[in-house]
C-alpha cells in the first residue's frame, strides 16, 4: 500500500464507524491561539465517506501550497463548510480560550451534525454531543479537514492586515511571535491587530 494511502486509512478510523452506523457528525478545529496578532479561526467540516480526498491531514503537516489546493477539495466535496472567528478585541476582553470557543460556536451554527469531533475541547455548548480528541487533527479526518479549513482561511488575512499595518511582517509570520515581529512591535509599538493581552511584556 503507498504510504499516502496508509497515511488516509489512518486517519479515518475515528470517521469510518461514524459513517457506517450512518451516524450525522462534523470535524472542528481552530488556527491562531497562539500568535501574537490576528483572528482566531474556528472551522466545522462535515465530509462525505466518499470520495476521500487523499491530502487531508494535520495542516501544520502540508506545504503552504498544498494545503491551499487541499483547502480547494475540500470546498467542492464537504457536505457543510462553516468558518467561525473572534477578533483581537474579543480576545482581549474574555481571554482566547473563550474567544476560541465563542469561534467554534459560530462555525458550528446551521451544522447538519449531531455529533461534533472537536481537536482538543469539549464543553462548548454545541446542538449536539461533542467528543473532544487530543491531537485529533492529526488522528480524525473530518478534523484534519477542519484543521485546513481554519489554517487557510486564518494565513489568507494576514497579507491584508500586511498592508494595513506595514513593517510588521505579518504576511511572513502570520502574527506569531518570531524575533522579527518581537523587534517590529518594540520599535513600532503595538497596532490595532494585536492582541494586548498577549504583548505586555514585549512592549
Amino acid at each position: 500500500m503507498h504510504k499516502r494511502d496508509e497515511k488516509l486509512q489512518a486517519l479515518i478510523r475515528t470517521d469510518l464507524p461514524l459513517w457506517q452506523r450512518g451516524v450525522a457528525f462534523a470535524g472542528m478545529d481552530e488556527a491562531g491561539r497562539g500568535p501574537l496578532a490576528g483572528n482566531v479561526v474556528a472551522a466545522c467540516v462535515v465530509m462525505p465517506p466518499e470520495p476521500l480526498l487523499p491530502w487531508v491531514d494535520d495542516s501544520k503537516k502540508l506545504s503552504p501550497a498544498r494545503r491551499e489546493k487541499v483547502f480547494d477539495e475540500i470546498l467542492q466535496t464537504a457536505l457543510f463548510v462553516g468558518v467561525g472567528q473572534a477578533t483581537p478585541e474579543e480576545i482581549d476582553e474574555i481571554n482566547i480560550l473563550e474567544a476560541t470557543k465563542n469561534a467554534m460556536r459560530r462555525a458550528a451554527e446551521g451544522a447538519p451534525a449531531e455529533l461534533f469531533l472537536i481537536d482538543a475541547l469539549q464543553g462548548l455548548g454545541l446542538p449536539g454531543e461533542e467528543r473532544g480528541i487530543i491531537h485529533g487533527d492529526a488522528l480524525c479526518y473530518s478534523i484534519a479537514a477542519a484543521s485546513i479549513i481554519a489554517k487557510v482561511t486564518r494565513d489568507r488575512q494576514m497579507p491584508e492586515l500586511d498592508s494595513a499595518y506595514p513593517g510588521y511582517g505579518f504576511a511572513q509570520h502570520k502574527g506569531y511571535g518570531t524575533a522579527r515581529h518581537i523587534e517590529a512591535l518594540r520599535r513600532l509599538g503595538p497596532c490595532p491587530a494585536h492582541r494586548r493581552s498577549f504583548i505586555g511584556h514585549f512592549v
